[in-house]
């Protein structure tokens, strides 16, 4: 076995294209067996549901199944009842593609694709039925018999021959994820590299935990995968989302302090140096995790209304020297949970998250609104050419507008993809006809039938395998299997061949048209959204005193940075700066932890941190770039001065962590705090 895992690895994108080929033909064969009246769809079913990771062919299928249940229903119900009103109709079914894009824009998750399915399935049976209404329950059953059985014959073959489990990819990401992160801490904490070689690491790996998260949404349908691995993978997941802001915030401590304060405190640098030694060691060669801890606490001191700027800061570095062995320690313990098939609830883990492992993600609704109007307005342009010309194949039209504006509405710039798609249609509509005219009528044998498609489509599978190639190779061998329409007898016409191609294109055409006036707006514009939401979301924070997890805020928050990464050439430059450094995450989730300490401070203490909060979240949801209110610094010190001298040691801490971020994160470059025993020098 182990002989093969290097060719099966190798030979991956090979492999996936000849199963598909295999699981395509295999549901043909079937629905020409079965003599559905549209065998075709079944195998351009294979090809559109299949991945390279079973995991994430099962639950596309799992969902497309659905889909087209919801769509096949709903096509019931609309088309019988409002046929003898055609405009009527056309509103209907353009409303419907309309509300289930814009659900399926807001979630986001493989669950997603039952939104947008249910959508366009209407338009792709109710469109071409307007002229047999009486049929339309006969048609609306045999099409989800035929995705059905591409669905099955997908799924079947995915996970039994030679299947790719999702857990595997998830886990090796992860560990890279790990290792970079390690490595990035050791830089940090050795004050080594340059800030743009540490903002690239920084923005690299939050990048890489959107990617990582969207792959792992496919592991609750990979029936291949371990269940404690699952819950593990989670579990590093929460650790993973703590990681990034803990290390910036490090940063930032380090940076505050500056060389000749450390050069002050000999101890508190080899204590730098020891931890950064201990996090990248392996196991059996790291110091125990308890002796860093003592180490740790040896260092902090006790504060009091005198305590200076440096003092705070260094004991706000210490508790996030805390936080980091913490968290590191637990990702060591998970990963070898892991590699041994231990279960999570044999661990003792250090850090515990209040919210679950399911990841938060940005949702923006107005974005989605415009796109789902956009779709509808599309079709119903399509509606109104195909009924005021009475062209007898214009159905194609708004049937392949639903489609198109489904598929890329997610995209900065749709209509670019769709202008794409278009093309690529055109190369699978040349193809078709070489088939239809010139190969087929000589076939007369389902074998030779067979092996005269397999060059072109497993040219297609190959395509699919290649992250870089999979929209073209989707488009290519979708359109080819739909639009060779092959069945039991051929009867091609060259006539209707053509007149279905231009409907085709004409299609695409206003699909393109009316997304780009409707989606006019680029990644500069979503890039600014992007930023003003994270604001409105620290606002939010502030104004409900930090009631949320860290774990769950840092999740919406990476993940909109992650979204942001892609576009961040079109920020500003304080913008740019900000998300380079984690500023807003890092503010959001010291605001949280103001939380822990609300319940265990004085009420004096408790009022003058709201009033700060109250403030806060008002410039939060004003922010129009340049800064904050320098009122606002005032009152961050006067919660900090109140802070430093609260009886309640534990809460205290937990404040002054909070305080002490928020400051150096909205203001890095105001003077040093000073306590209030020097505040005439500082007036």
């Amino acid at each position: 076995m182990r002989g093969e895992e290097p060719f099966l690895v190798r030979h991956a994108d090979l492999i996936f294209a000849l199963k598909t080929f295999a699981a395509s033909m295999l549901a043909l064969v079937i629905a020409l067996a079965m003599d559905l009246p549209r065998p075709y769809w079944a195998m351009a079913t294979v090809y559109i549901t299949s991945q390279p990771l079973a995991g994430a062919t099962s639950s596309k299928a799992f969902f497309r199944v659905i889909g087209t249940l919801v769509g096949a229903t709903m096509t019931v119900a609309l088309v019988p009842n409002l046929i003898n009103a055609p405009e009527l109709l056309c509103l209907a079914i353009a409303l419907w593609v309309g509300l289930c894009l814009y659900l399926s824009l807001l979630d986001g998750t493989p669950r997603s694709y039952v939104f947008m399915l249910a959508g366009y399935t209407v338009a792709l049976i109710g469109f071409p039925s307007v002229s047999e209404p009486g049929a339309i329950f006969d048609t609306a059953v045999a099409r989800l018999e035929e995705i059905s059985l591409g669905i099955i014959c997908a799924s079947l073959v995915s996970t039994t021959v030679f299947p790719r489990s999702v857990a595997p990819a998830v886990a090796n990401r992860v560990d890279s994820w790990l290792s970079d992160a390690r490595r990035l801490s050791q830089v940090v904490l050795l004050r080594e590299g340059t800030n743009e070689t540490r903002r690239g690491k920084r923005l690299k790996l939050a990048t890489d935990i959107v990617e990582i998260d969207t792959l792992s949404t496919h592991l609750a349908y990979d029936r291949l995968t371990d269940r404690n691995a699952v819950t593990s993978l989670g579990e590093i997941r929460l650790r993973m989302l703590m990681l990034l802001p803990v290390i910036a915030s490090l940063e930032d401590r380090l940076a505050a302090l500056g060389e000749e304060a450390l050069r002050r405190q000999p101890e508190l640098k080899r204590l730098l140096e020891d931890l950064a030694q201990w996090i990248v060691s392996d196991v059996s060669a790291r110091q125990p995790v308890e002796r860093i801890r003592a180490m740790i606490a040896d260092r902090q001191a006790v504060l009091d209304d005198s305590a200076s700027w440096e003092r705070i800061i260094t004991t706000s570095l210490l508790l996030r020297l805390g936080d980091l062995v913490d968290l590191s320690f637990d990702c060591r313990a998970l990963t070898e949970a892991i590699a041994e098939n231990r279960g999570v609830s044999s661990l003792d883990l250090a850090f515990h998250s209040e919210a679950g492992a399911a990841p938060v993600r940005h949702r923006d609704r107005g974005l989605a609104l415009w796109s789902a109007a956009g779709a509808a307005i599309a079709i119903l342009v399509c509606c109104a050419f195909w009924i005021g010309t009475g062209w007898p194949d214009g159905a194609t039209a708004p049937m392949i507008t639903a489609i198109a504006c489904s598929f890329f509405a997610a995209q900065d710039e749709p209509a670019r993809y769709i202008r794409s798609f278009g093309v690529w249609s055109l190369v699978a509509i040349v193809v078709v006809a070489i088939y239809l005219f010139a190969v087929v009528p000589a076939i007369s044998h389902i074998e030779v039938l067979v092996l005269a498609l397999a060059p072109t489509f497993l040219l297609y599978g190959f395509l699919i395998a290649r992250p870089a190639t999979a929209g073209t190779g989707m488009a290519l061998a979708a359109n080819t299997a739909t639009l060779l329409a092959l069945q039991s007898t051929y009867s091609a016409e060259f006539a209707s061949y053509a007149n279905s191609a231009v409907a085709f294109f004409v299609g695409v055409v206003v699909a393109e048209l009316v997304t780009r006036i409707a989606r006019g707006v680029g990644a500069e514009w979503i890039a600014n959204r992007l930023v003003l939401s994270s604001w409105i979301t620290i606002a939010v924070a502030a104004e409900r005193r930090g009631k949320r997890d860290r774990a769950e805020f840092a999740g919406l928050m990476l993940h909109r940075l992650g979204l942001l990464v892609q576009r961040i050439a079109f920020l500003s430059e304080s913008d740019r700066r900000d998300a380079d450094s984690l500023i807003q995450l890092r503010i959001g989730i010291n605001i949280i932890d103001l939380r822990r300490a609300r319940y265990g401070l004085a009420v004096s203490t408790i009022a003058v941190i709201d009033d700060m909060l109250d403030q806060l979240a008002i410039a939060c949801r004003s922010y129009a770039g340049g800064g904050m209110p320098r009122d606002l610094l005032t009152s961050v010190d006067r919660a900090l001065a109140q802070a430093v001298k609260d009886p309640n040691d534990s809460a205290r801490e937990d404040a002054l962590i909070g305080l002490v971020g928020i400051r150096r994160g909205l203001f890095p470059d105001a003077p040093a705090y000073r306590p209030r025993a020097d505040a005439s020098v500082a007036a």
